[in-house]
């Protein structure tokens, strides 16, 4: 999906690693949530707190899923998902962009 119709986002931007990944939440009538980003070059470490489905729409980066012992490329276009209540850390190479969806189930 390339649009999003009839959701509501929020003005503030999330801001993380001095400001080196950046997201704004886009809230769905079903009460469903997303967030959309950039993420510059840099080595992360996220936590989770619900299940989350991390959607690649373009660049270049390594993932460490949690329990895995090698990292998982993404070259342009690609899916991870990650646990509720786990970390996860990112190798971005290039400014990548991404849709992340966050999962109750």
């Amino acid at each position: 999906m390339s649009q999003y119709e009839q959701v509501t986002v929020i003005r503030q931007a999330n801001v993380y690693f001095d400001g080196k990944v950046t997201s704004r939440t886009v809230l769905f009538p079903d009460g469903t949530k997303k967030t959309l980003g950039i993420m510059l070059p840099g080595q992360y470490e996220f936590g989770t707190e619900l299940k989350e489905v991390m959607e690649i729409l373009a660049g270049q980066l390594k993932v460490l899923l949690p329990g895995k012992a090698e990292w998982m490329e993404i070259n342009g276009i690609g899916v991870f998902t990650v646990p509720a209540n786990a970390t996860f850390k990112l190798e971005v190479i290039t400014v990548t962009d991404y849709c992340c969806s966050y999962l109750t189930e």
